[in-house]
């Protein structure tokens, strides 16, 4: 008996084995007159239907044997993962993105052509099998390949696969050759497979809430909608430069203007700056406004959105995320910015000496900084980590916020919040400034504050200035990182792990 499973090296050399396998193209093509890259097939069913079927027609009280009439025949195909050869019979386990299934390819059961195929397949072969489902005297479903075209080759692997059965291990190896990775690990394409939910999950819930979904523009002539550094292209035909988007918030207010209540977008943006564990250039963002709404319609209807994304994906309102467990249950805490900043660090946000003093302890420069930005940059280094469960914090410093209404009875709040989940900002939202002479006054002293660098991609957007002049209705609008969210429910503990194709330095 031999036994192969994705480590078939047994100490050879990579080019030995590639060799190997286009030695057995050639013989499958030139001897056998077989397609080594197959043909359309009908009526396939996946490994977990096929393992389903079994267990309907199982009895409780016995297994379903191989002489048992009411065996169910099925029609399946997989990624050969493990062989086991021992002289008549040949054991091959099959993977699917449902999972994997043993198949049993039996000397007495099939034609020698049929025989001979089976023991010509390498590990990572895609193969079909149709036969009896039955089980072994082990107790292993397995399907007894059989009858009509029982066996056939869909795609020849020229590439030998992971050098162990569990997978690979390299981090960069893994985000770099995504394909090898999915059936190699195969809870990655579970991720993924929970991640099509939540996506879809999202649509769905807003759907039912009135949103219309909507597309904007990706390619912008100006960098908008949030304070970001963009990559920058250029249109030959029109001979302009122009900005992959940043956000898509000016053109969606533009819509409300327009006469659209509720909108959203679940959209690609790009931000040409760092890359860690929850940043990656290129990323998903759900945003979206609600005409007459405000920051408080967004938090609940945040909340209510992330409890069903719970629930609907994983069954539990309380997750595990590494060692922490959240709890998103309703209703979130909410929390305000200054008197967090007071709690944690034990001084008012206003005493300006203090913030200082704790600014330079946390190597932090004061220097040129305004107050307000010299706060935030010490709350983000001490508050943040202290907001582990789901927590709206609210009322931010105006000056930080230039696009957001601010307190009727005190202008130097802004009426806005972002969630913090696991240390992690989630979501971002505003009551949203829709007075356009406020909202150029605000863009004109932005614009005023930037540096050279700054100053080449960021300018005054009047064509939203002259649609908030038409009139746009009051509005709450909001802003979800769908990949940190995924990363949450599907207890992931790094963006790379959530995106199919993260950015990667290229090989040299």
């Amino acid at each position: 008996m031999t036994e192969e499973s994705l480590d078939e090296s047994q100490g050879r050399q990579p080019g030995d084995l590639v060799a190997d396998r286009r030695r057995t193209l050639a013989r499958l093509r030139d001897e056998l007159g077989i397609d080594p890259f197959g043909r359309r097939i009908d009526g396939l069913i996946s490994l977990a239907d096929a393992r389903a079927r079994f267990d309907a027609a199982a009895d409780e009280a016995h297994k379903l044997n191989a002489e048992d009439d009411r065996r169910p025949v099925v029609h399946v195909a997989g990624r050969i993962v493990q062989q086991r050869l021992m002289g008549n019979l040949i054991f091959l386990r099959l993977r699917d993105a449902g999972g994997d299934l043993q198949i049993a390819v039996s000397k007495r059961s099939v034609d020698a052509p049929t025989f001979n195929l089976a023991k010509l397949f390498d590990l990572g072969d895609v193969i079909v099998a149709r036969g009896a489902m039955g089980s072994t005297k082990t107790g292993e479903v397995t399907v007894w390949v059989g009858g009509e075209a029982p066996l056939s080759l869909a795609v020849k692997s020229l590439a030998p696969p992971p050098g162990k059965w569990h997978g690979l291990q390299d981090a960069e190896t893994r985000y770099r050759k995504r394909y090898v990775d999915m059936y190699a690990n195969p809870e990655v394409i579970e991720v993924f497979q929970k991640r099509s939910r939540i996506v879809a999950g999202v649509r769905q819930f807003l759907i039912e809430h009135g949103f219309m979904e909507v597309e904007t523009p990706m390619l912008q002539p100006i960098a908008g909608g949030a304070a970001a550094k963009p990559f920058v292209t250029h249109h030959n035909a029109l001979d302009i430069d122009l900005y992959l988007r940043i956000a898509p918030e000016l053109y969606l207010k533009r819509l409300l203007v327009g006469g659209m209540p509720r909108v959203f977008e679940i959209n690609r943006n790009f931000r040409n700056e760092g890359i860690d564990r929850s940043h990656n250039p290129e990323f998903t963002m759900l945003e979206l406004y609600q005409a007459f709404g405000d920051y408080h319609a967004m938090m609940d209807l945040t909340e209510r959105m992330l409890n069903r994304l719970a629930l609907d994906v994983a069954g539990n309102a309380k997750l595990p995320y590494g060692d922490l467990e959240i709890s998103y249950a309703l209703p979130f805490r909410r929390a305000k910015y200054h008197d967090l900043f007071a709690e944690v660090n034990g001084y008012s946000a206003s005493d300006h000496d203090k913030l200082v003093a704790q600014a330079r302890t946390l190597h932090i420069d004061p220097a040129g900084k305004d107050h307000d930005v010299l706060l935030n940059a010490v709350w983000e280094e001490t508050v943040e980590a202290t907001l582990i469960q789901p927590t709206f914090v609210m009322d931010y410093p105006a000056s930080l916020c230039p696009l957001t209404r601010t307190k009727p009875d005190n202008p130097a709040i802004a009426e806005r919040f972002e969630l913090f989940i696991a240390n992690m900002e989630c979501g971002n939202a505003y009551t949203e400034l829709n007075d356009p002479d406020a909202q150029k006054a605000n863009f004109e002293r932005q614009i005023a504050g930037l540096d050279d660098e700054e100053s080449t991609f960021r300018s005054m957007d009047h064509d939203f200035i002259e649609a908030l002049l038409v009139g746009m209705p009051p509005a709450g609008g909001l802003g979800i990182g769908i990949d940190r969210v995924v990363m949450l429910l599907t207890n992931s503990r790094s963006i790379r792990d959530v995106i199919l194709f993260p950015l990667l330095r290229p090989q040299g």
